[in-house]
């Protein structure tokens, strides 16, 4: 495994007769929303001494009794709802400035003695970061997919309770004033510890993050410890904590939010913080090296490499604005300048490390140019602009740059798979819904699944469940219905393309937010006996009963809430059905196989009802990038990386 050593490079002496250096207003980022839906931020933003290492999220103020309907008892989100409830009932009576009055009002109020702040955030100081410094060294296979798999759970877990959080806040469940699903979701996982590289302060890259990873909420950096501060755009220990008295910056977040930056990609000149009127977004000050400018300059003096993330709006981001990981950057020079606004600036030339993968927001914007003109970004190199033929919803191109392989245009393209006939068996007219204008959470389709719709209103689905049962074939909803998200097609622009790694691939040019649908694996259905005679001439078939149960793994709160309980309804009897793609085969085929995938499957029905043969539905684990491979878990030995022989 690779060692974790600490960063010795910077000549630390401990010397704790240095005063605290004074800390400056935080280099805030403008385009950001604001943190709270219905009261202002009790740390204002213009706060000349904040903490750069307190990370404070508020939590609820005062509540009252909780609403809304109760009496849906198959209701699996209701259940979901009353741990959330119950969550915040036990851990607020554990901070001394709230008491709660009476548990089953859960009413809360603030002590007597306690005013201001303090009465209105809750900062976590046993879950506070620590400021030893170190460097993760290469690490090991093993040890790579571990620390991946690591952060893309946690991930996981975050989507989740932010999704969740957000429904209850439609329903009319909210405890208290509203606060932001992705808010409340952070403070949840810190207030149980869950917050990674808590306990030392990595330098560098982090284990388990690649560099072009995408997120779509600044929170999520702090959980996952890639940038530290919910709103400033600089990272760094503190003097106070630094060992010599010095601070040191870890991160920037670049959004272009100060007038003076400057973005070329490989190389950035970043504007110091402080000074700056936010509602104009111009300097009105001048800049004083100290906090964040101090430890930018300090960070040059040391050569410490600085990990770049860059904010900006993106018209495909459920945010309307992302965040993408670039990787690594050194400061080579820092000087003091007069800005546009004729006042005093510090400013820090940052170039980009050598031997990195390419930069997440090159990609972004090469992907948005071959979802417009794909022979125009690529000149040569398609063999087909859709091999589908208009079979999909969208086209499924085919690239190949590497050799002469045409192999993808040799298969008939099969949109559906093709079920045995006796799968469609009717029986009768009562297993559909009756709503004609729309689905409710009432709906017959809703019971059927535990009480609530999988699917949140933008398709994302909640939670994995052993078998999803969606309107079809014996509803009379519309077309429309939120209960009908696989069976409207892809909704992703997908690639089969040619790697010399991987043999042929599939790679989206869209950004695939975690939980979307992204296509049907399909083939020719084979039943048990006829799996036993195709297997004479030697298998090469693909087996639904061998992939791994990755759904257990989506919505999973057990490690928040210790009531939790995974669904188990509606349920599925073992799969003894293989799938024939010998002949007849669609863009799921070419997916790569890996241990660690970043797609999971999810069985469907909604065009019959016989359980024994569902439909096998793609879905996104994490947030996938434009140009990234995708990669599904066959249930066989695998070298991080392999491929099914029958798909190459």
């Amino acid at each position: 495994m690779g060692s974790l050593i600490p960063c010795l490079d910077l000549n630390l002496i401990p010397d704790y007769s240095i005063a605290v250096t004074p800390k400056s207003e935080p280099k805030l980022e403008p385009l950001d929303e604001e943190l709270y839906f219905s009261t202002p931020n009790p740390i204002s933003n213009s706060d000349p001494n904040p903490d750069p290492n307190s990370d404070v999220i508020q939590e609820f103020s005062p509540v009252s009794d909780i609403t809304g309907e109760e009496s849906d008892v198959f209701s699996q989100y209701y259940r979901i709802s009353q741990l959330f409830q119950s969550v915040f009932a036990r851990k607020l009576p554990q901070h001394s400035d709230l008491t709660v009055v009476d548990p089953n009002s859960l009413a809360i109020v603030p002590q007597p003695e306690e005013t201001g702040v303090s009465a209105a955030v809750l900062n976590y100081k046993k879950h506070s970061r620590s400021a030893e410094m170190i460097r993760v060294s290469t690490l090991a296979v093993e040890d790579a997919r571990y620390f991946r798999n690591l952060v893309r759970t946690t991930r996981m877990l975050y989507d989740s309770l932010r999704i969740f959080s957000s429904l209850e806040d439609e329903s009319g469940r909210t405890i208290g004033k509203r606060m932001r699903g992705d808010l409340r979701a952070a403070s949840l996982m810190k207030s149980r510890g869950l917050w990674l590289n808590r306990d030392k302060r990595i330098i560098g890259s982090i284990p388990g993050i690649y560099v072009g990873d995408v997120f779509f909420f600044r929170m999520e950096l702090c959980v996952i410890g890639l940038h530290g501060q919910p709103q400033a755009g600089i990272d760094y220990v503190s003097a106070s904590q630094s060992s010599n008295g010095e601070p040191i910056a870890t991160s920037i977040v670049v959004s272009g939010g100060y007038e003076d930056d400057e973005d070329a990609g490989d190389e950035i000149i970043y504007t110091g913080q402080g000074g700056q009127d936010r509602q104009l977004a111009r300097q009105c000050v001048h800049q004083k090296l100290e906090g964040g400018n101090l430890a930018l300059e300090r960070s040059k003096y040391y050569g410490i490499e600085i990990r770049v993330i860059r904010g900006f709006k993106y018209e495909r981001s459920i945010t309307s604005k992302i965040y993408v990981y670039d990787g690594l950057y050194r400061i080579v020079d820092c000087w003091f300048d007069v800005g546009k606004s004729g006042f005093g600036v510090y400013k820090y030339r940052l170039v980009r490390m050598a031997d990195q993968p390419e930069m997440g927001s090159a990609v972004l914007k090469f992907a948005g140019n071959l979802r417009t003109k794909p022979l125009a970004a690529r000149p040569s190199g398609y063999l087909s602009l859709d091999i589908s033929k208009g079979r999909e919803t969208l086209p499924v191109l085919l690239f190949n740059d590497i050799d002469s392989d045409q192999e993808p245009l040799l298969f008939e393209y099969l949109p559906k798979p093709v079920f045995p006939p006796y799968a469609f068996q009717q029986l009768g007219n009562n297993f559909g819904c009756d709503c004609v204008s729309g689905c409710s959470s009432g709906c017959f389709c809703a019971q059927r699944n535990g009480g609530e719709f999988p699917y949140d209103r933008n398709g994302i689905l909640l939670m994995g469940k052993p078998l999803i049962l969606e309107c079809g074939s014996f509803c009379c909803c519309p077309p429309t219905c939120q209960n009908r998200v696989t069976q409207k097609g892809v909704k992703h622009r997908l690639e089969v393309f040619r790697s010399r790694e991987t043999g042929w691939g599939v790679r989206s040019l869209d950004l695939i937010p975690a939980g979307s649908f992204i296509c049907e694996y399909t083939g020719v259905v084979l039943a048990r006996e006829q799996v036993a005679l195709f297997t004479m001439n030697g298998d090469s078939l693909v087996y639904p009963s061998r992939f791994p149960k990755k759904w257990v793994e989506w919505g999973d709160l057990s490690q928040v809430f210790s009531e939790f309980m995974r669904p188990a309804y509606p349920s599925i009897p073992p799969l003894n059905f293989a799938v024939d793609v010998s002949t007849m085969r669609n863009v799921a085929c070419y997916f790569s196989h890996s241990s660690s995938p970043n797609v999971m499957v999810q069985y469907v029905l909604y065009d019959h009802l016989n359980i024994l043969y569902p439909h096998l539905m793609l879905f996104a684990m994490e947030n996938i990038p434009p140009l990234r491979e995708l990669s599904l878990d066959y249930g066989v030995a695998d070298d991080w990386g392999g491929k099914l022989a029958i798909c190459n």
